[in-house]
């Protein structure tokens, strides 16, 4: 009861409060509104709103040259290599932010003031990005890129650890779904509206070019503005919850150690290179999907948009249901043996049929949400918890290089050989990663068979093995 008065005589001394337009209702025995009150389930969905949206405008932005390839590429008067740049510039910087991220929100900034720090570069990045085109000046352009990608992968963790902070122990799976179907949803709006709001503003210039492209892409940078009032407000409302709740501020947990990098297993680095060689295949493609649409199956801008995104489209509401059937079922490694074999076989359908390429996205799309829930988290099943965050620092941060160097190489095979060989060159990239997987199995195999285990003999072996058991 002491802690209740405590709380309620907080909250009223703030007064910033109301519900239904009314002030907070004052004196002893008055309920707390539970919008109001941060240790409420109706509160934490307010929160989660924010959060969800935080990274919204991040994802929106991310593929804003895929959702107007044609566009960039025709008024900046660019070859494929050169537009495939923009992502690589944004990739350069994760290879080393993916190990300082986390460091700089726990010991720096702290997670509020480093979510709006992080949300700042988001905005200011896509707004140099947007002046860039706007002023037909492709070097701003990447350097717009350059500081879009120093907040953007380093906001995804501040995302996470607001989540860990509000959420855990209480419905953070679901949570943790939810923000991946929100950014999802973020990239398929971008995949789909960018090349309406082009012709928009075309349409009041009163012609195409970089000064239309430039305002589109300004037009844009609303989403990052959005987002980082979405910062703002998080950043308050996790003030006042610390100074209610008497909580300490978020962290995200991770200690990187990169000495600990010549600890990781064998396991481990197979895990890495089914990463790199998976995503190379996925990202870049979608990169520069659109002309191949559109050049191949003679598909109008608008059906190469649509056909680019369903990736994103199918990720959003499949990744939490996925994620909950390999919870259940386990056997991470066939779940990743059965994403790659089917991601080889869209591939091989793009490449050498004529098909609608409806069926082969789809396929790619539920491929690469499966994958997401089965790879990632076997890196806690092989290196100790002390090591976590080395090994996911080191994860993303190798992943980040493969996909800037093979974003470069995407644009060359493209402008030197065509499409037919950049979809074979994916294939190969594809079955790099199946070559991996089977070792990974065989390598798990040897030590036991921990990795491919199902979820009930998980359950039996850790309540064997836990001390409470004794």
């Amino acid at each position: 009861m002491a802690d209740f008065q405590e709380r309620r005589a907080l909250l009223g001394d703030e007064n910033e409060c109301s519900f239904a337009g009314r002030p907070e209702a004052k004196g002893p025995g008055r309920p707390i509104p539970a919008i109001c009150d941060p240790g409420h389930l109706l509160h934490r969905v307010v929160v989660l709103m924010f959060m969800c949206f935080l990274g919204f405008g991040s994802y929106f932005c991310y593929d804003n040259p895929a959702a107007l390839q044609t566009q960039v590429i025709q008024d900046l008067n660019l070859n494929t290599a050169k537009f495939m740049q923009l992502y690589a510039w944004y990739s350069w910087p994760n290879v080393i932010l993916c190990f300082l991220g986390g460091f700089l929100i726990d010991r720096v900034f702290g997670i509020r003031l480093g979510t709006i720090i992080f949300s700042f570069f988001v905005c200011i990045g896509q707004v140099i990005f947007a002046a860039g085109a706007w002023g037909n000046r492709f070097w701003l352009m990447e350097v717009g890129r350059f500081v879009f990608g120093i907040g953007g992968e380093s906001l995804a963790v501040a995302q996470n650890t607001y989540a860990v902070n509000w959420f855990k122990g209480k419905e953070l799976n679901l949570v943790f779904g939810l923000q991946l179907s929100m950014a999802r949803l973020g990239s398929t709006v971008n995949m789909n509206i960018m090349g309406w709001v082009y012709s928009e503003v075309a349409s009041a210039v009163g012609s195409s070019g970089y000064t239309t492209l430039g305002i589109s892409l300004m037009i844009a940078a609303g989403t990052c503005v959005f987002s980082l009032m979405c910062a703002l407000v998080l950043a308050f409302l996790d003030k006042r919850a610390e100074r209610i709740l008497h909580k300490e501020q978020g962290k995200t947990g991770e200690v990187i150690k990169l000495t600990d990098v010549k600890d990781f297993s064998l396991a481990l680095w197979l895990i890495f290179i089914i990463c790199v060689f998976y995503y190379v295949a996925i990202f870049p493609f979608i990169g520069q999907g659109q002309v191949f649409f559109i050049e191949k199956f003679n598909f109008s801008p608008a059906q190469a948009r649509a056909v680019n995104s369903i990736v994103y489209i199918i990720s959003a509401p499949a990744s939490p249901i996925l994620g909950f059937i390999v919870d259940k079922t386990g056997r991470n490694v066939g779940w990743v043996f059965t994403t790659v074999i089917a991601t080889l076989g869209a591939h091989m359908m793009l490449a050498f049929t004529f098909w609608n390429p409806w069926i082969a996205m789809s396929l790619l799309g539920l491929s690469y949400s499966l994958l997401a829930c089965a790879l990632w988290p076997m890196v806690a099943f092989v290196v100790p918890e002390h090591q976590l965050g080395t090994a996911y620092g080191f994860m993303q941060s190798i992943q980040n290089l493969g996909l800037a160097v093979i974003a470069i190489a995407v644009g060359l095979i493209v402008d030197l050989r065509g499409y037919l060989v950049l979809e074979v060159f994916f294939c190969a990239c594809i079955c790099i990663a199946m070559m991996a997987v089977v070792a990974l199995y065989f390598v798990d195999y040897l030590k036991g068979g921990d990795l491919n285990r199902s979820a009930a003999a998980r359950a039996k072996l850790q309540k064997e093995t836990s001390p409470d058991s004794e």
